[in-house]
């Protein structure tokens, strides 16, 4: 496409920061820049029409770790590196809630529960002995016990007749927080163009030259922000990870309420407007599901609908209303990437499943590094 004289002169030309990205990483980089640097211009380039990848397609999580995901942390990552984990999560929504209100974000605290299966009793036993240690270890941080043993009040099936509750977790409307984002950018001057996929880029001298699938053009700095996508344009430790979700049409007198983990963090669920959110499962077929392509699988769809109707909500009338995916980013360790990269290019990527617990410090971290 040959843009004109006046879109190059308005939109591509004198460009001071480029962040590739308009998920939570990237619209919090550019708020933070545009406040360091009231004068600078900004600009933004998504691949999707929406933000693409995980920001508008996560469940709605406020979460820091269930106790088996921290305790399963703890056989792979020191202690000290756990602890900085759960204090950026915990950081991180503070700041979401300040920069955006808790109204704007539809932020309700009703608890995280983690339920166990039948089949899961060693798990649940195991976890049950080190709540004490756990809550001891992390009270610095959250200055209170997060865990507690809760009853079975929502009534599952088939699971451990007890959970193991984080108090301090809690739920937003992904929606909302995103439409709020968008607004505080787009009216901060920073401008966003959509449906542009970058192919390429090349260090210059006092820039970086950018090709995109529509033009090229040149910017003095390059912010990479695209998290499950980052390995198309950097050599990092990161691959993609789908997550596929479903979510019931309304449910008549539907009493579940929270934000609830299952099988060490690879299911979870949730309530959301008399509806039942439901994802996860990508752990059936790791394979399968370290893709960039969206779209949902018979395996994974099949064992959502079995847990909701066997184990989830077997007492209410189930139909399902949608089904999508979004793709996150991980890695062998579940510390972001927040670096720079070559002279002009910085990158925050590898949000671990974490972006709406950690999106907005990775983004400010970003805006400060650069």
């Amino acid at each position: 496409m040959k843009l004109s004289y006046w879109e190059y002169k308005t939109w591509l030309s004198t460009i001071d920061f480029t962040i590739i990205g308009s998920g939570i990483v990237g619209l919090n980089c550019a708020l933070q820049l545009q406040t360091k640097y009231p004068k600078a211009k900004i600009l933004i380039l998504e691949r999707g029409i929406l933000p693409q990848g995980a920001s508008t397609k996560n469940a709605g999580f406020a979460c820091f770790g269930s106790i088996s995901e921290i305790l399963s942390d703890l056989k792979t990552h020191t202690e000290d590196e756990v602890y900085q984990l759960v204090q950026k999560r915990w950081e991180g929504i503070h700041l979401l809630r300040k920069n955006l209100g808790d109204k704007e974000i539809g932020f309700k605290n009703l608890g995280g529960h983690e339920i166990f299966t039948d089949q899961q009793e060693a798990l649940y036993e195991a976890c049950l002995a080190k709540i004490e240690i756990t809550n001891s270890f992390l009270n610095p941080i959250f200055k209170g016990h997060a865990f507690k043993v809760h009853a079975n009040t929502f009534n599952f099936k088939k699971i451990q007749n007890k959970y193991i509750t984080n108090v301090f977790e809690s739920q937003i409307d992904t929606g909302k927080m995103m439409a709020q984002l968008l607004r505080r950018v787009q009216s901060s001057g920073v401008m966003l163009l959509n449906s542009l996929h970058v192919e390429s880029f090349v260090d210059l001298a006092e820039g970086v030259a950018v090709k995109t699938n529509e033009f090229e053009f040149t910017t003095k700095k390059l912010i990479i922000a695209t998290n499950g996508f980052g390995a198309e344009l950097l050599g990092e430790e990161i691959k993609p990870a789908r997550a596929q979700v479903l979510i019931t049409k309304p449910i008549q007198n539907l009493k579940i309420k929270g934000a609830f983990h299952l099988d060490e963090g690879y299911y979870y669920f949730r309530n959301i407007d008399d509806r039942i959110l439901l994802g996860g499962g990508r752990n059936l077929d790791f394979n399968t599901e370290e893709t960039t392509s969206f779209g949902e699988t018979a395996v994974v769809q099949n064992k959502l609908e079995t847990l909701l109707k066997e184990v989830i909500a077997p007492e209410y009338a189930i139909e399902i209303d949608q089904r999508w995916s979004g793709i996150m980013g991980v890695g062998p360790q579940k510390r972001p990437i927040v670096k720079q990269v070559s002279n002009h290019v910085y990158c925050g990527i590898r949000m671990g499943g974490m972006g709406i617990a950690i999106g907005s410090i990775i983004g400010k971290e970003l805006a400060d590094l650069v």
